[in-house]
C-alpha cells in the first residue's frame, strides 16, 4: 500500500495537536475532545457530547521536510432522515500557513438521526486514509485542519521524512465559545468556518469552543474556559438559548453573570469580548423553541421554525432582540470596574440588511459566504487598531 515512499510512522501525541483540550485514547487511537474530562463527566447532553468530540479548529502541526503526508483516521459522519446526505467533511493542508490542498476522508462510521425524534443509530465502518503529496522541499510547517463537523478518531501519522512539534511561534491565543455558527455549521471546510477566517486574519492561535446546539451557559464550559491559557476570550452567546427555550429572562441574566464571573476567576485582565447573536428572522421578536419543520422535511428540504408566541415576552419568554437588550445592560454595568470587557452586537457581524443579500439558508445557520462574511467582519471590528482584540505594545 505504501511503496511508493519510504514511509516513517510518527506516534501521535498532544504537542504535534493544536486546538483540541483533552486527547482520549481509544481502541483505534487518539479522540480529540474540546471539553476537558471533567466537563465530560458532569454532561449529561447528547448532542453537546457529540459537538465537542468534533474537532471544530483542531490541526495537526507539524515541522518536517516531507513531501508527502498520510494520516489514518475513523470518522463518524452524521445523516438525516428524509433529507439528502450530508457532503464528506474536508481535511485542510496549510503549508507555511497557505492553503496547499484539500481532501476528503474515505470509510468510517455513519450516526444517522431522525429529527422527529432525535433517535440515532450507528452504522460501523472501516479507517480510511487522508492522503496529501507534491508537498514543497524543505523545512517548512505543515497543519492539517481535521473536519469541523465530524468525529475524527486519528489512528496513524505517516511521512516521508521525519517530523517534529512546531515550538511557540509567540503568537496570541484567542479562545472562543459559541454555537453551532461558531462551531462552523455549513461552512465549506474547517478553515473556512468563521472563527478560522477571523484568527488568520488577527495572526491568532484558535481554540474554538463552538458547539453546536449547544451555548447554554454551561457551568462546566465557563470552567473549562477558567482552566484553558489565552491571551484573548469571546463569548457568543443567545442562540441556542432561544433555541432550546431553556431559561426565562429573570434566570438568564444571573446565568451571563456567573459564566462571565468563572471566567474571571481565572483570567482576571484578558481581554473578554461579549458577543451578542447575529440577525435571525424568526427568532428576532419570537420566542423558542425550535424545531425542524417536518412538512419540509417531507419533500427533502432541512428548514427550522419557531414554534413561540411573541406575546410570551411578555412573560420572560426570550427573543434575540431580548437578549441583545440584556447582554448590552449586563456589559454596560460590569465594565464600569472591568475595563478589559467589551461589547460587539451581532447585527454588526450580520443584520437584517445583510441577511436579505445573504439569507440563511435552513432560517438558523450561515453558508459558506456568510462564514466569511462574519469572519471578515469580526477581524475588522476586534483585531483592527481600536479594537478590543488589538495587539498592545
Amino acid at each position: 500500500m505504501h511503496t511508493e515512499h519510504d514511509w516513517i510512522t510518527t506516534p501521535l501525541t498532544a504537542d504535534l495537536l493544536r486546538g483540541a483540550l483533552d486527547l482520549e485514547r481509544t481502541e483505534h487511537g487518539l479522540l480529540p475532545h474540546r471539553l476537558p474530562a471533567r466537563a465530560r463527566a458532569q454532561n449529561t447532553n447528547p448532542q453537546l457530547a457529540m459537538a465537542e468530540a468534533q474537532p471544530s479548529g483542531v490541526r495537526l502541526v507539524l515541522r518536517t521536510a516531507a513531501t508527502a503526508v498520510e494520516l489514518d483516521t475513523l470518522r463518524t459522519k452524521r445523516d438525516y432522515v428524509g433529507v439528502p446526505s450530508r457532503p464528506d467533511g474536508l481535511y485542510d493542508l496549510l503549508v507555511d500557513g497557505r492553503p496547499a490542498g484539500q481532501a476528503s476522508g474515505t470509510g468510517g462510521n455513519v450516526l444517522t438521526i431522525d429529527m422527529a425524534t432525535w433517535d440515532g443509530e450507528v452504522t460501523p465502518g472501516p479507517v480510511g486514509t487522508v492522503r496529501f503529496t507534491g508537498l514543497p522541499e524543505g523545512e517548512k510547517v505543515v497543519e492539517i485542519w481535521l473536519p469541523h463537523n465530524e468525529t475524527t478518531e486519528l489512528v496513524a501519522l505517516r511521512t516521508d521524512a521525519p517530523v517534529e512539534p512546531v515550538p511557540d511561534r509567540g503568537r496570541r491565543v484567542w479562545l472562543h465559545h459559541g454555537s453551532s455558527i461558531s462551531h462552523g455549521s455549513d461552512a465549506a471546510s474547517p478553515t473556512a468556518i468563521w472563527p478560522a477566517i477571523a484568527a488568520s486574519l488577527g495572526g491568532v492561535e484558535l481554540v474554538n469552543l463552538g458547539f453546536g446546539g449547544s451555548a447554554m451557559l454551561d457551568p462546566f464550559t465557563a470552567r473549562a474556559m477558567r482552566d484553558t491559557p489565552a491571551d484573548l476570550i469571546s463569548v457568543k452567546m443567545g442562540i441556542n438559548i432561544v433555541n432550546g427555550d431553556v431559561m426565562r429572562l429573570r434566570a438568564f441574566g444571573p446565568a451571563v453573570h456567573g459564566f462571565l464571573d468563572t471566567i474571571r476567576d481565572g483570567h482576571p485582565d484578558t481581554p473578554l469580548l461579549v458577543v451578542s447573536p447575529i440577525h435571525c428572522a424568526i427568532h428576532e421578536d419570537t420566542p423558542g423553541p425550535t424545531a425542524p419543520d417536518l412538512g419540509e422535511i417531507s419533500k427533502g428540504r432541512l428548514l427550522f421554525a419557531a414554534m413561540g408566541d411573541p406575546a410570551e415576552k411578555a412573560t420572560g419568554k426570550l427573543t434575540l432582540g431580548v437578549i441583545r437588550e440584556e447582554l448590552a445592560r449586563i456589559v454596560r454595568q460590569r465594565a464600569a470596574d472591568d475595563p478589559n470587557l467589551h461589547y460587539l452586537d451581532g447585527l454588526d457581524l450580520y443584520g437584517e440588511s445583510d441577511a436579505a443579500e445573504l439569507p440563511l439558508p435552513d432560517h438558523v445557520h450561515p453558508d459558506a459566504a456568510t462564514h466569511r462574511h462574519i469572519g471578515e467582519r469580526f477581524g475588522a471590528l476586534a483585531f483592527t487598531e481600536k479594537g478590543p482584540f488589538a495587539a498592545r505594545g
